[in-house]
């Protein structure tokens, strides 16, 4: 905990009123939920920052988009641009936020990717221009209540797991920890390699204070870097230049410096906007260590791939590493079948 947190605590106290009596209007239907007549899947979490939401979205979309037709619907946060958007070929991370596009270039040959910030317009949209639809999936949405989702997958880090944090701002959290009840999977992501028996009885019983949902444990897996630019036959030297703007970089340097040496670590904030300065920058590092190749995310990847910064990263190697959700068999099987019997139950009913 933060050593100012106690002095923020009266307007936790306040941000917890507040929403307290904004799940409540919407328990009761006085605020209205939209349910979209096709199968829906919620991703999200209570706290901010990251979780593991786009591997966990990514999860979904391999698990699903070659049996039924797939849409992304996400805010689009930190796009300069407003209002409801379908990725295509003229889209860049400007246009529909970092990670949507991440997923768009990803796998835009199997799915859909929408971005919209009123996400029942969106929907809408989506049911009129994409008819075929039969699987939309929400990224980061489970806090917007204004759709009801057929299920709801939830997720909370091993490292900062949502019943040991506090309400904004003395926290990170959205909204309470009552908030996980309205759970149907609840994932601990980011979990080490080898966790152990008692760590994982102890998540399961303080979860179970909160929410009556199934509980699955994922880590993260690396994948081989993936070239970005300047050689294609893949990474070649053993050191490298870490660059990141994602919201925690400590699994990704960990993973970095388990594998390389690690020469100079460049850390940037969440969403951020890289400029031609920063790109200055990189090359002058990349020229100090004698054109030492540059390992990143994936998502700051397609930021580094903006025609604007070519004069600069022509010539140096930039890699990215691939990161994916790691369940178990089982509780890969779990969330699979979950999520199956989700859709095929509300296929049914609109074919009916």
């Amino acid at each position: 905990m933060r050593w100012y947190a106690p002095w923020l605590y009266p307007f936790a106290l306040l941000y917890n009123g507040v929403t307290k009596v904004r799940n409540k209007l919407f328990d009761r239907g006085t605020f209205a939920s939209f349910n979209p007549p096709i199968p829906t899947v919620v991703v999200g979490n209570l706290n901010v920052g990251g979780s593991g939401k786009t591997p966990m979205v990514e999860f979904l979309i391999e698990s699903f988009a070659d049996q039924y037709r797939t849409v992304t619907l996400s805010r689009g946060y930190g796009r300069k641009t407003k209002g409801f958007l379908l990725a295509s070929q003229d889209t860049g991370p400007e246009q529909i936020g970092d990670e949507p596009f991440q997923i768009f270039s990803k796998y835009k040959e199997k799915i859909h990717v929408a971005v919209g910030e009123k996400r029942v317009d969106a929907a809408h949209e989506i049911l009129s221009k994409l008819t075929e639809t039969q699987l939309l999936i929400l990224d980061d949405a489970f806090q917007h209540r204004y759709i009801l989702g057929d299920l709801k997958i939830l997720l909370t880090t091993f490292q900062g797991p949502f019943f040991e944090d506090h309400l904004l701002p003395a926290g990170t959290l959205r909204e309470s920890r009552a908030g996980a009840a309205r759970a149907d999977i609840i994932v601990v992501t980011k979990c080490p390699n080898e966790l152990l028996v008692s760590e994982k009885e102890r998540f399961l019983k303080e979860i179970s204070r909160y929410s009556k949902a199934r509980v699955l444990f994922a880590g993260l897996g690396y994948g081989s870097p993936k070239v970005v630019s300047g050689q294609e036959q893949g990474i070649q030297t053993k050191k490298v230049i870490a660059l990141s703007g994602i919201a925690d970089n400590s699994l990704f340097l960990a993973e970095a410096r388990r594998r390389f040496e690690v020469l100079e670590v460049l850390d940037f904030p969440d969403h951020y906007t890289y400029r031609e300065s920063d790109m200055s920058a990189l090359k002058q590092l990349s020229e100090k260590h004698g054109g030492a190749a540059v390992l990143t995310t994936e998502k700051d990847a397609v930021k580094l791939k903006s025609p604007a910064f070519r004069e600069y990263l022509a010539e140096i190697p930039i890699f990215a590493l691939p990161v994916n959700i790691k369940l178990s068999d089982a509780d890969a099987q779990v969330l699979r079948s979950r999520v199956k019997q989700s859709i095929e139950e509300k296929l049914k009913i609109r074919e009916v």
